[in-house]
C-alpha cells in the first residue's frame, strides 16, 4: 500500500512540473517536441524491455490491436502537442483546466462509449461541470479548446487503454514505435532546430525519454496497490500544482470569470470525489 501511494505520488508530481520542462526547452517548436518525445521515449522504452527481457507480448500483436494503438497513439500525439504548445505560449490555466474536468470527461465517455450507468449524484456533478465551460465560454466569448482538447483526447485515450490487452509499458512501447517512422520523416522534412539547439538544450531534449516514461510506469506499478479512488484523489496533484505554477511563477491571468467558471468544475470534482470515497466506504 505504502509503495503504491509513494508511486502515484511521484508520478503526478512529475506531470505537474511537466510545464517547467517545456519552458526549458521551449527553443523548439511544440511539434518538434513532440517528435523527439516519440523517438526518445521509444529508445529508453526499448531498453527497459531490453533489461527486463519483456518480449512474449510482441506475439499477442494482431491487426485488430495494431488499429486500437494507432488511434491511441494518434490520440496521446494530439494531447500531447496541445499540452506544449499550451504550456510554452502562457495557457497554463487553461492546460490545468483540462485535466481537473478529465475525471468528469472519463465518466461522461464511460456511458457514451462503454454504456456504464450513473448514480445521480454524478450527473449531477457534470451538469455543475458543463455549466462551468458554458460560464467560462461566455466570459471568454469562446470555448476553452484548450482544456476540453486536453480532456478529451485523454479521455478517449483512456477508454481505449482500458479495453486493450496490453499493460502500460507495453502499449506505451507499441504506440511510440507506430509512430516512430513519421516522427523520423517529419523530422527529415521541416526545419531542424534541435542540431543548432546549444548542447544543453540538446541533452535536455535528449531526456524527455526517461521523462515521458517513468511516470507512466510509476503509475502503472501504482495501479496495482492501490484502489481506483485513492488514484482519483491523488489525481488533482497534476493540475493542482500547473495552477500554482501558471499563477505564481508566470503570473498568468485568472480573474473573477474564471474563478467562478474554476469554482463550480472545484464544486463538482468535491462532489464527485466525496460521494466515491463515501460509498468505498460502506463496501468495506
Amino acid at each position: 500500500m505504502n509503495s503504491g501511494l509513494v508511486c502515484a505520488t511521484l508520478a503526478y508530481l512529475i506531470w505537474g512540473l511537466f510545464p517547467l520542462y517545456f519552458r526549458v526547452i521551449q527553443y523548439l517548436p511544440p511539434l518538434e517536441i513532440v517528435l523527439h518525445r516519440m523517438v526518445w521515449a521509444l529508445l529508453f522504452l526499448l531498453g527497459v524491455l531490453a533489461w527486463r527481457k519483456q518480449w512474449q507480448w510482441i506475439r499477442q500483436l494482431n491487426r485488430r490491436l495494431i488499429i486500437g494503438f494507432t488511434f491511441s497513439a494518434l490520440l496521446l500525439s494530439i494531447n500531447w502537442l496541445v499540452y506544449i504548445w499550451a504550456a510554452n505560449s502562457g495557457r497554463v490555466v487553461d492546460a490545468s483546466l483540462g485535466y481537473f474536468i478529465n475525471p468528469l470527461v472519463n465518466v461522461l465517455l464511460g456511458v457514451v462509449i462503454l454504456k456504464e450507468r450513473l448514480r445521480g449524484i454524478q450527473w449531477l456533478c457534470i451538469g455543475i461541470a458543463a455549466a462551468g465551460v458554458l460560464w467560462l465560454t461566455f466570459a471568454a466569448g469562446h470555448l476553452p479548446w484548450v482544456a476540453l482538447t486536453l480532456a478529451f483526447s485523454f479521455g478517449i485515450y483512456g477508454v481505449l487503454r482500458k479495453i486493450a490487452t496490453l499493460g502500460a509499458l507495453e502499449g506505451l512501447t507499441l504506440e511510440t514505435a507506430l509512430l516512430f517512422p513519421l516522427a523520423l520523416l517529419l523530422m527529415s522534412i521541416g526545419e531542424n532546430h534541435f542540431t543548432n539547439a546549444p548542447a544543453g538544450i540538446q541533452l535536455i531534449t535528449i531526456l524527455a525519454g526517461p521523462i515521458t516514461a517513468i511516470p507512466l510506469l510509476l503509475f502503472a506499478f501504482a495501479a496495482r496497490k492501490i484502489s481506483m479512488t485513492q488514484l482519483g484523489l491523488l489525481q488533482y496533484i497534476t493540475p493542482s500544482m500547473q495552477l500554482i505554477l501558471a499563477i505564481w511563477l508566470w503570473h498568468e491571468p485568472f480573474g473573477t470569470h474564471k474563478m467562478i467558471g474554476f469554482g463550480l468544475i472545484w464544486l463538482a470534482l468535491i462532489l464527485f470525489t466525496s460521494e466515491s470515497v463515501l460509498r468505498q466506504h460502506k463496501r468495506q
